[in-house]
This record gives C-alpha cells, structure tokens and sequence, in this order.
C-alpha cells in the first residue's frame, strides 16, 4: 500500500499573513488534494520576543477564511524544545558544534578588517559568513567563557559537518532562482558555521525544521525561492542526524510594486485588510495566480 504524501504550511505567528504566505499555503494545500496526500499546519513560533498568540489566532482565522483545513493537532514548535535539545546534543557529542561569544557588532567589525584586507565572503542572503576564530579556540578558554554567563551562538563545523557526509544533492521538483531544477548540488560551506542555537534561544529555524519535516513524516517540502539555497544546509543536517530526504518544490515570489518579496517586516499589505476591503477567496487565488487547481 502506497503512503499518501504529505505536505506542510509553518508559518511564524510574528506577524499578520499576506498574499505571499497565501501563495504557499493554497500550493501546499492543492497539491495535498490533488494527490489524495495530507495537509500539516506547523505554527514556528521558536523567537519568543516575536511571536504573539494574536498573531497565531489570526493565521488561524485566515486560512479558515481561504477555505483551508488541517489535521489536528497543529505542532507547535515552543512545545517540543527538549526534542531539538536532543538533536543537539548529538551533533556536539559527534564534536561538531563550539560556542562563539562574539555580539553582532564584534562580528561586524571582524567583517570589516576583512574586507579591508581584501574581499570577504558572503553567504547567498548576502550576508558576510562567519568570520571569528572561536573554533579553534581550546577546552579551556570556551569552559572559562560558559562559566562567565557570557551570551554565545553554537555553530556547526562546516569544515568537519562536509567531512562526514560527503557530497550532498536534493531532488528540486520546482525551480530555483536561476531556473535550477532536477537534481540540484547541494553547497552548505556557501554559509560557513551556521547558528543551530543561542543560549537565550535554543534552537534554530534550520535544526527545528529539519527535525520537524521529519517526525512529521512530511515528503514534499513546497515552500518560496528565498529558501532555495538554505536547502543545502537542511541537507547536511538530514544527513548528520540520519534523517530522511523529502522532496522540494520552491515556487517563485510575490513582489511588491518596488521590485521587492512581500513581507512581514515592510508590512505587505495583510490578507485580514484585504478580507476586510472585500476581497474574496478566489479573488485571493487569481491574485496568487492559484486559480488553475
């Protein structure tokens, strides 16, 4: 007997929904129906000094409101930290996490005596990769520094991550950005020794997501291209923890009339005002250009 696939919405309760997370959530919603699969809800709710319950009602009322069902009951990630505990503690038990105490501002400097020496890289965000040195730092000075209290990030070895695993690829079932399709190389080292945790917050949207997909037991992941290449990182980690590879389909972006991706941050024009200017579902789906299903 084939098992049905499964398909996942998990959005960030950190602010309202706009047409973009529509875009994705009606994709990953169609396609479930489409292939008689199953339609997970996660609410990502991990960066507590963000995430608001008014905000995770309302995802609620708005996918309600396109005409979206999900299976009870919706994991919420707040709720399930002992279990991205333990993959961490695996991962630095495999020596392969340190601590890094630098602050932001202690990076940015680093990135600008780098860049005053010659050009430094950055990762495909475009942000400059992590430039300090704490990995090679000895047992003594990190144990001197946890026991000061002082604040740290838990990187992951690159360097030692790719050792093990070897080269990486995924199965890419839409497209990325330049129309990258197939089977797709995966590059980790692209973002150098990423964060998998904080000491204030303890884990990261990639460890969490990973781990998720897979208890989850989801096999398609659909989601927008400005996670295409953060896939290669989920690959590296599905690989480290043993964890089974789905599918990944990114679909392209909603832009705003300046040429940028709708967002929350800018404050893209919420799915409740257009609810509330009269808007309706399928008018939604036309705007999401989601109204071939």
């Amino acid at each position: 007997m084939t098992t049905p696939p499964v398909f996942r919405f998990a959005p960030s309760p950190n602010g309202f929904l706009h047409l973009g997370h529509a875009r994705s959530a009606l994709l990953n919603f169609d396609l479930a129906r489409k292939t008689g699969g199953r339609f997970l809800l996660r609410i990502e709710d991990i960066d507590t000094t963000r995430c608001r319950p008014d905000y995770e009602a309302a995802i609620y009322e708005d996918l309600a409101w396109l005409g979206i069902t999900w299976e009870q009951p919706v994991r919420r990630q707040s709720e399930h930290l002992a279990l991205y505990g333990e993959a961490l503690s695996r991962l630095a038990g495999e020596g392969l996490l340190y601590p890094a105490y630098e602050s932001r501002a202690d990076i940015a400097q680093l990135v600008r005596e780098k860049e005053e020496a010659g050009v430094w890289p950055r990762d495909p965000d475009g942000a400059p990769i992590y430039p300090g040195t704490a990995r090679h730092w000895s047992r003594v000075e990190r144990e001197a520094r946890m026991q000061s209290g002082a604040p740290y990030a838990l990187r992951l070895d690159m360097t030692s991550a790719l050792a093990r695993t070897g080269a990486l690829t995924w199965t890419e079932q839409g497209e990325g950005p330049n129309g990258e399709a197939g089977k797709v190389v995966a590059r980790p080292e692209q973002w150098g020794d990423v964060i998998l945790a904080r000491k204030e917050t303890p884990t990261s949207y990639h460890l969490s997501v990973v781990v998720d997909d897979a208890l989850q037991g989801v096999t398609h992941v659909v989601r927008g291209q400005d996670l295409f290449w953060a896939t290669a990182v989920h690959r590296l980690l599905q690989g480290l923890l043993g964890l089974p590879e789905p599918a990944y389909r990114h679909h392209s972006l909603l832009m705003d009339e300046s040429g940028h991706k709708l967002s929350k941050s800018t404050h893209s024009t919420a799915l409740r005002a257009l609810r509330a200017g009269g808007v309706t579902p399928d008018e939604v789906r036309r705007l999401t250009s989601l109204d071939i299903f």
